[in-house]
């Protein structure tokens, strides 16, 4: 009922007429028939509401009742601000407090679904338990996934983001809001704990009882005018009642508001898992999944909510600086970018930047640079990770750093001084049988050519002809004369290990997952520059 329904309002804004095709019963009718002849496309068209089910009138095979099941398409119009995601999640919060006003929400992304049916159990045993209640805002479960390949060639289990990390702060004020797998007191979405702020209609107050049927028409009325795409002028959605807006980790940010108006959550951590989803199956998809998370995160970082003044003050110094580490994650592209190619480029010139093998120093670097990646694995493989999916995790570090991470920085920064940029893009999880394939080999497709690439490429090439130097250096000219090239040479053979996957598509592959050849050609010219004006300032 519901993907009919679905294809029935997607044929209608994309053809921009109504088909007697798709009008299939006099409910989809009624619906369509507060529409225009014409004229609306995806981005300008009426709300939809349709009743599916009715817990008080529809029953299984059994006898037993089902569950109300409710169809919402919000109003859109191009000249007013949607919001994405923030003001979808709003209007569904307003249009089920209209229609049944239930005291607790989950928030389940579409491509996930239900993997245990205790779930709701377990959420209620906290969110009713009378210790608790006074300020628990929302339980959180890990987001996971059930179609990763063996070794997770993408790293796109975010073990840390999604499991790690939340046990650390469920210590303190609990985990952050991760956008999915989510159990809202409905409550919480309207002020802190002690400081209720009721919406502008009392139908809408959290604690406001709806004892009318979902199709009696001032239930319908009402939910059909707080969807309407101007309802939120001059009111404080998004900025203080439900979602909010003002970053496109709408996730993050909600959370993190919550946790500075005083409300706490906990993460709910079961073996089976709670709820399942996809992840994207190619590298263009998931380098622009972060690329948005880390302007995003930006935003809340230099708002005038920033985690390291508003979050210290309102939350205290630990889940402030545990904020203030997601916050600035762009901002790791500057160690990492230098990581990647400054003792490359100091390689090929032969210059030396690290202590010499014999020279006592040199045991502090090997400590620090060993000590680093052993507790980066030991943690990753104590919370039931595999050494192969470690390996692939600080793989993507390094390419989300290069790539992702560099482009967020730059393109917030460009926003910042008022020039336009691309619009938001939504993540696909859309494959194909030979897509699927190539994942399940762990083959990385790169899908078509992007900017994201020419920075990851061109470190690459930087990397394989430093290490490739480096090493006729060190044999030709004899290893004791070369001993201070010692720890960049192994530091550049780290990085072409990480590389391997973009040196097989620019040379090996003939699939159509290979590196786009205008990627390959801008790199390359890209790192030419790069070596040539490097040489001349280390000189």
């Amino acid at each position: 009922m519901y993907e009919s329904m679905k294809m029935s309002v997607e044929h209608v804004v994309e053809t921009g007429k109504i088909s007697e095709e798709y009008n299939t019963s006099d409910e989809v009718r009624q619906v369509f028939s507060q529409w225009s002849i014409d004229g609306f496309t995806r981005q300008s068209h009426p709300t939809v509401i349709q009743v599916l089910l009715d817990q008080n009138k529809d029953k299984d095979i059994t006898g037993n009742c089902l569950p109300n099941l409710v169809y919402v398409s919000r109003q859109k119009s191009k000249t007013s601000p949607h919001h994405f995601k923030a003001g979808a999640l709003n209007v569904l919060v307003r249009v089920s407090a209209a229609m049944t006003n239930a005291p607790v929400i989950l928030t389940l992304d579409c491509d996930m679904y239900s993997n245990d049916p205790t779930t709701p159990l377990r959420a209620l045993c906290y969110i009713l338990d009378p210790e608790m209640q006074s300020n628990l805002g929302y339980v959180q479960f890990p987001q996971e996934y059930h179609r990763l390949n063996k070794s997770d060639i993408y790293a796109c289990e975010h073990k840390r983001l999604f499991k790690v990390h939340p046990v650390g702060y469920d210590g303190l004020c609990g985990p952050n809001y991760v956008g999915t797998g989510c159990f809202f007191r409905r409550r919480a979405l309207c002020g802190g704990p002690s400081t209720l702020i009721l919406p502008e209609i009392d139908g809408l107050c959290p604690d406001s009882v709806v004892n009318k049927p979902l199709t009696a028409p001032s239930v319908l009325e009402l939910a059909h005018h707080v969807a309407g795409c101007n309802y939120e002028n001059q009111t404080k959605w998004g900025s203080k009642i439900g979602f909010r807006y003002g970053s496109l980790v709408e996730d993050y940010y909600t959370g993190y508001r919550m946790k500075c108006e005083g409300w706490r959550s906990i993460f709910c951590y079961p073996e089976t898992a709670a709820f399942l989803g996809d992840v994207p199956f190619n590298l263009l998809d998931v380098l622009s999944q972060n690329k948005r998370w880390a302007i995003g995160l930006l935003e809340v970082a230099f708002s005038r909510y920033s985690t390291i003044t508003f979050g210290v003050k309102s939350m205290g110094l630990f889940m402030g600086l545990g904020y203030s580490y997601y916050a600035f994650w762009a901002i790791l592209t500057i160690p990492i970018t230098t990581y990647c190619l400054l003792p490359q480029l100091a390689l090929l010139n032969e210059l030396s930047i690290f202590p010499k093998v014999s020279d006592p120093w040199f045991l502090l670097y090997m400590f620090l640079f060993l000590g680093a990646y052993g507790q980066d694995l030991l943690e990753f493989v104590v919370d039931g990770g595999t050494i192969q999916r470690w390996w692939s995790d600080q793989r993507m570090w390094i390419m989300r750093g290069l790539s992702s991470y560099a482009f967020g920085l730059t393109e917030f920064v460009v926003k910042s001084i008022g020039i336009p940029t691309e619009g938001f893009n939504v993540t696909s999880k859309i494959i194909n049988d030979e897509e699927s394939k190539r994942y399940e080999q762990g083959v990385f497709e790169f899908g078509v050519p992007s900017p994201l690439f020419v920075t990851l490429t061109m470190a690459a090439i930087i990397n394989l002809l430093s290490f490739i130097s480096g090493l006729v250096h060190f044999i030709v000219d004899g290893g004791s004369s070369k001993e201070g090239l010692v720890m960049q040479l192994v530091l550049t053979g780290l990085i072409v290990m990480n590389c391997l996957p973009v040196y097989q598509a620019i040379a090996l592959r003939s699939d159509k997952g290979k590196m786009p050849t205008k990627t390959t050609v801008t790199a390359t010219l890209l790192a030419s520059a790069v070596y040539v004006v490097a040489s001349l300032f280390l000189k």
